[in-house]
């Protein structure tokens, strides 16, 4: 049997709402028919709470407890950090990388939005898009052997990423 709540932020809006809806007999009977099992109810840790205001009516407000081990503790994350930074040799080309990384991925909002401010080039770009992705699939996708090509030419530029090659 199903329980429905309503809860209304002020009392006018709660009997101007139940005034729209029609009244059903307190004890409805409906027959179901399923031919899936019944599965047993989860049990969650939650605890409802009934909060009354001045001019408001009763709202419902629902806490969920959480596991405080989970929350990873923010003093070992800055010692493991602290560990790899440590480690590194070569410190000032880190730094270029990062700076130029974040430079890298300013300019790209940058330029990204100065395309979406041109009226039919962001339709256009999105059937560009589209297009390839077709083409793409159907060229390596779609048979067997375009699919092995392509796991070969996949395995070949890891290789030359890794330097093995």
């Amino acid at each position: 049997m199903a329980t429905t709540v309503y809860a209304a932020a002020n009392s006018t809006s709660m009997a101007a709402t139940t005034a729209m809806l029609p009244r059903l007999p307190a004890t409805t009977t409906t027959a179901r028919c399923s031919a899936l099992p019944n599965l047993p109810a989860r049990s969650f840790s939650t605890s409802i709470k009934q909060v009354s205001g001045s001019k408001r009516s009763n709202l419902f407000q629902i806490k969920v407890s959480e596991d405080a081990s989970s929350a990873p503790d923010a003093n070992e994350l800055f010692n493991d950090l602290k560990e790899k930074w440590d480690a590194v040799e070569n410190k000032s080309t880190v730094i270029i990388y990062g700076g130029g990384a974040v430079v890298a991925v300013w300019l790209s909002s940058i330029l990204i939005g100065a395309v979406n401010s041109v009226p039919l080039l962001p339709k256009v770009m999105e059937l560009v898009g589209l297009g390839y992705s077709g083409w793409f699939v159907y060229r390596y996708l779609l048979f067997k052997s375009s699919r092995k090509e392509l796991a070969t030419d996949i395995e070949s530029i890891k290789k030359k990423i890794a330097g093995t090659e």
